[in-house]
């Protein structure tokens, strides 16, 4: 199976799968507030960010291995991917029980960061944490083993298995909530299903790949061994970073505002987040195969396909963004009530920077793929560092608001940094086409908002589902129209139609 169909294969599954876990999420979040509420949801949403940074324990290994694999898969060299899993699977080991030690280590501190949190006891925020912790650190020893099946290409097997497991889960879930109105009832209820998951996993790989049980594994050599260490190094540090800046949003919030609007935040994640996992899994489901781009094409090559994605994730990350600036607060208004929305200038700040996270999506998934990661491993702390001062000052002075300023500036650090490496030392090419291109992009979004946002005022004085229908058709048609108009005479656009004009033809 070539790159092109099996890229297509992982994103029919990987689209699939979403589609029905987004819509039991959705259920399950509304039965969820509605019958345990705000606190709890808030609750919730920490303890996912808790348990985020703590998996920075895993510091880069899985990326660094994964990328090793790309080669001896694409040369069937059995002997060479049976040395790197023995590998991967001692050294997950290692992290699972490092983890469970640094999470009980910080489970005496959970008061401290859980601001206002209304009618939960102390012993009860312990407990729910614990079986959080339990959840995350028994992933580790199965996870290692979805590395092959992802240098193969095949993610859809992962995704599959997540999938049915969520189907699962959020439907006991749902009962169990109506039923009993018992959190820890929900938790166990996950943790149990999970388990079996991961059981069932395990045996099904090790039967797939029937030559991992070989006892008579050869030791990577000291070269082997020396390069997976050096770009270890370097992600320990992308790693340190980026949960610095990505995963410390909730823990500010609930440390130094309430738990309770920590909560209200996530609601909004978790509407981005349906729509961005649907955009996602398209680029990160091409991520193995431009593995095997590299590993094996030109640098023209790679430089065409490469602006292609590029171009593809400006123009869907962009559509999402403008869609969300004019629709978000009033699909909340109408799902959750007017009660939980939050003000325009924090959801504005939200969206800049996941349109600019799109953009860098794109850029870490090539610079993975390629395995560089040694360029720019420092500029990792310095994001991190940033947005940690910068969100813990402002959110002091004003807000809400300054928590995510200082994720979108130390955010934006990346967007100028990270495609300097790639056309300097995996494209050999000249960046300065890259920030033109990038300008282009952003004026024309501008553009579009200002004149979405004129048409909003007339069709949607009030928030209801007519308008709210009437309105989203109206975005599809002029941010499309405008970005066909300008873009669709372009290399990269006709690259991209001739891609589905092939699929429909078939």
């Amino acid at each position: 199976m070539g790159r092109v169909q099996s890229a297509a294969k992982n994103i029919a599954f990987g689209q699939i799968g979403n589609l029905i876990t987004q819509i039991l999420g959705f259920i399950l979040r509304t039965v969820f507030i509605a019958h345990l509420g705000d606190t709890l949801n808030g609750i919730n949403a920490l303890y996912t960010s808790i348990l985020s940074v703590l998996s920075m324990a895993e510091l880069g290994i899985g990326t660094a291995l994964n990328y090793s694999l790309y080669k001896p898969v694409a040369n069937k060299d059995y002997e060479k991917i049976k040395s790197y899993m023995q590998l991967y699977k001692q050294a997950y080991r290692v992290i699972g029980i490092v983890i469970a030690v640094i999470g009980l280590a910080i489970s005496p501190f959970l008061p401290y960061l859980v601001k206002q949190p209304e009618g939960v006891s102390v012993r009860d925020l312990t407990l729910y944490y614990f079986i959080f912790l339990f959840n995350t650190v028994s992933s580790y020893f199965v996870a290692y083993k979805y590395s092959l099946v992802n240098a193969e290409q095949k993610n859809y097997i992962q995704t599959n298995v997540i999938t049915i497991t969520k189907m699962i889960t959020v439907s006991l879930q749902i009962v169990v909530i109506l039923t009993t109105g018992n959190f820890y009832l929900y938790l166990l209820t996950a943790a149990t299903v999970e388990l079996l998951q991961k059981i069932f996993v395990s045996r099904y790989l090790d039967k797939r790949y029937l030559y991992l049980k070989d006892k008579n594994v050869t030791k990577l050599s000291k070269e082997e061994t020396g390069e997976i260490v050096t770009k270890t190094k370097a992600l320990v540090f992308h790693k340190v970073g980026d949960v610095a800046r990505l995963q410390t949003d909730s823990m500010i919030i609930s440390g130094f505002i309430n738990v309770t609007l920590s909560g209200f935040v996530d609601n909004y994640n978790m509407v981005m987040n349906s729509v961005a996992n649907v955009v996602n899994i398209i680029f990160n489901s091409v991520l193995s195969s431009f593995g095997n781009l590299i590993a094996t094409e030109s640098k023209e090559k790679q430089y065409r396909i490469f602006k292609v994605y590029r171009f593809a994730a400006c123009w869907i990350y962009g559509f999402a963004a403008i869609g969300f600036s004019m629709l978000l607060t009033p699909l909340i208004s109408l799902w959750m009530g007017e009660e939980r929305t939050l003000a325009f200038a924090v959801v504005i700040c939200i969206l800049i920077d996941f349109y600019f996270k799109g953009d860098r999506i794109v850029l870490s998934n090539f610079k993975t793929a390629a395995g560089v990661f040694e360029q720019d491993k420092y500029l990792a702390l310095i994001q991190g560092a940033v947005n940690l001062v910068i969100s813990i000052v402002l959110v002091q002075e004003i807000g809400l608001v300054g928590v995510y300023i200082g994720t979108i500036i130390s955010g934006l650090i990346a967007n100028i940094t990270k495609p300097v490496i790639i056309y300097r030392v995996i494209l050999e090419k000249d960046v300065k086409e890259y920030f033109a291109d990038s300008l282009k992009y952003v004026v024309v979004l501008v553009a579009v908002f200002g004149l979405l946002s004129a048409i909003k005022k007339m069709i949607m004085p009030e928030v209801t589902i007519i308008t709210f229908v009437i309105m989203f058709v109206i975005i599809c048609v002029v941010f499309n129209g405008v970005f066909l108009a300008l873009f669709g005479r372009c290399v990269e656009f006709k690259y991209l139609w001739g891609l589905v004009s092939k699929k429909l033809k078939r």
